[in-house]
C-alpha cells in the first residue's frame, strides 16, 4: 500500500493533524492505518479502505495480552475538574477537565473485570479512523482487559507514572502498557485531555469530542497542544500525590519517584511538563515530534522510542529529535524499531491484528509490537525510577533484532 493510498484512506484525519505531526492512525503489525510519514504529505481523496487487506474476521474475543509482573492490577477511573483554568477550546468551559485511569499493584483474587472502553468511544474513533466496516464498536468496546476494579492495593509504596496518548487518540489506547507496568509495580495515571480526542466519556453522559482538532494545522498549534498538556499532568500529579491528593488509595504512591511519558504528542508533552515540573524525574516519547524544547530538564533521563521513516538520525523528518538530542544533557537513548509504524506502540497493532486488518506495508506483528514496547518502557521506568540496572538498555540484544541505538 502507497503513502498515496494510505493518505486517501485517512483524509480525515491527516486534514485536521498534518501540521502538527501529532497522532495519526498509525499503527505497526497488522493494522491499516498510515505510518508517520503521512504527517507532512498532502492529502488525497475521501475514497474507501485503499490497499488495506481483510482477513477472516477473527471469531474469538479481542484481549489484550497477559501482564508480565506478579501483581495484580487494580483499576480506579477518576473525573478531574481544575478550576484555576479554563479550557483552551471551548471558551465556555470554566474549568478544564480531564478523565483518568488509574492502574495499580493489586493483591490477587477479588475485585470486579473492567471495560476497555464504551461502545460510543470506540463508536467515535472506529469511524473517525475509517475502520468502522472492518471492526465492531461493540467487539472493539469489549476488548479483554486484565485490571479489576475494586482489588485491593498492594502493601508498599510505588513509583507514579503518568501517561498521554496522541492527539485524537482516547487513554484507552495505552492500557496494555499501563496494566503491565502496574503489575511490576507501578502506579499508572492514563489521561484523557478534555476536548482532545475523538470522543471521551464524562460524568452526566457527556462525550466531549475533538474540538481541538479544527484549525489543527494552525501555525502554533502544536506548542500550544504541548503546553498546555503539561500543565494537565502536573495538576495529575497534583491530585494524586501530597496535600491536594483525592484518590482514595494515594498513600501506595511514593512521591519522590514520578515518571511522565506519552505517545507521539503525548511524549512531546512528557518532556515539556519535565521543564516545568522538577517533581517528574524521567520521562519518555514513544514517536511524537517535540515542540518544545528540553532547556530546564537539569540532566533527568530521558528515552526516545520512535520509528525507522520518521525518526533515524540525519533523515528529513529526524531533524526534529536531532535537535532535542542535542539539548538532552543527562541519561538519555534514541531507539528506532525496524518495521514499525506511528501507533506501534499502542494497543492498535495488537486489537486490530486480532480482528484481521493488515497493512502489508508495516510488517511488525502485533505480538512484537507489545514485547517490544512493554520490554523497553519497562526497562527504563525500572532502571529510573528504582535504581535497578537494565542490560537491556546498554545496547543491542540478538533477542530484539529490530531494536536499533542509533545514539546513547
Amino acid at each position: 500500500m502507497t503513502t498515496a493510498t494510505r493518505t486517501t484512506l485517512l483524509r480525515r484525519t491527516l486534514v485536521t493533524t498534518a501540521a502538527l505531526a501529532l497522532a495519526l492512525p498509525v499503527a505497526g503489525g497488522a493494522t491499516a492505518f498510515a505510518d508517520g510519514r503521512d504527517s507532512t504529505g498532502g492529502t488525497g481523496g475521501t475514497g474507501g479502505t485503499g490497499g488495506v487487506s481483510m482477513r477472516d474476521t477473527a471469531t474469538a474475543p479481542l484481549h489484550l495480552p497477559r501482564p508480565t509482573g506478579p501483581f495484580a492490577v487494580g483499576r480506579d477511573t477518576l473525573h478531574l475538574v481544575d478550576k484555576s483554568r479554563p479550557d483552551p477550546w471551548v471558551p465556555s468551559a470554566d474549568a478544564r477537565e480531564l478523565m483518568i485511569s488509574v492502574y495499580y499493584p493489586g493483591r490477587h483474587g477479588g475485585g470486579r473485570p473492567t471495560s476497555y472502553t464504551s461502545e460510543e468511544e470506540a463508536r467515535l474513533m472506529l469511524e473517525w479512523w475509517k475502520l468502522d466496516k472492518q471492526v465492531s464498536p461493540a467487539a472493539y468496546s469489549a476488548t479483554r482487559t486484565f485490571a479489576r476494579t475494586g482489588t485491593r492495593p498492594a502493601p508498599g509504596r510505588f513509583p507514579l507514572i503518568v501517561l498521554s496518548p496522541g492527539f485524537s487518540a482516547p487513554r484507552a489506547t495505552l492500557t496494555h502498557l499501563a496494566e503491565d507496568l502496574a503489575s511490576r509495580g507501578f502506579v499508572v495515571a492514563t489521561v484523557d485531555h478534555a476536548y482532545e480526542t475523538t470522543g471521551t466519556a464524562f460524568p452526566g453522559g457527556r462525550i466531549l469530542t475533538c474540538e481541538a482538532c479544527a484549525g489543527a494545522d494552525k501555525p502554533g498549534r502544536g506548542k500550544a497542544v504541548t503546553a498546555g498538556r503539561a500543565k494537565d499532568l502536573s495538576y495529575v500529579i497534583d491530585r494524586l500525590t501530597g496535600r491536594k491528593a483525592t484518590w482514595r488509595h494515594a498513600r501506595m504512591i511514593d512521591a519522590e519517584r514520578i515518571g511522565a511519558g506519552g505517545h507521539s504528542i503525548g511524549g512531546a508533552a512528557a518532556l515539556a511538563t519535565m521543564t516545568s515540573d522538577r517533581r517528574v524525574r524521567a520521562g519518555m516519547n514513544m514517536d511524537g515530534s517535540f515542540h518544545t524544547g528540553p532547556a530546564g530538564i537539569g540532566g533527568r533521563p530521558f528515552l526516545m522510542l520512535g520509528t525507522e521513516v520518521q525518526h533515524t538520525p540525519g533523515v528529513e523528518d529526524g531533524k526534529n529529535w536531532d535537535e532535542t538530542w542535542q539539548g538532552l544533557d543527562g541519561w538519555k537513548r534514541w531507539l528506532t524499531v525496524a518495521g514499525s509504524g506511528h501507533f506501534t506502540f499502542t494497543d492498535a497493532p495488537v486489537l486490530m491484528g486480532q480482528a484481521g486488518v493488515v497493512d502489508p506495508e508495516v510488517p511488525l506483528s502485533g505480538e512484537r509490537s507489545e514485547r517490544i514496547t512493554r520490554a523497553y518502557i519497562g526497562a527504563f521506568y525500572e532502571q529510573h525510577l528504582r535504581g535497578t540496572p537494565q542490560p537491556l538498555l546498554d545496547g543491542p540484544t540478538p533477542g530484539n533484532p529490530e531494536v536499533t541505538f542509533q545514539r546513547r
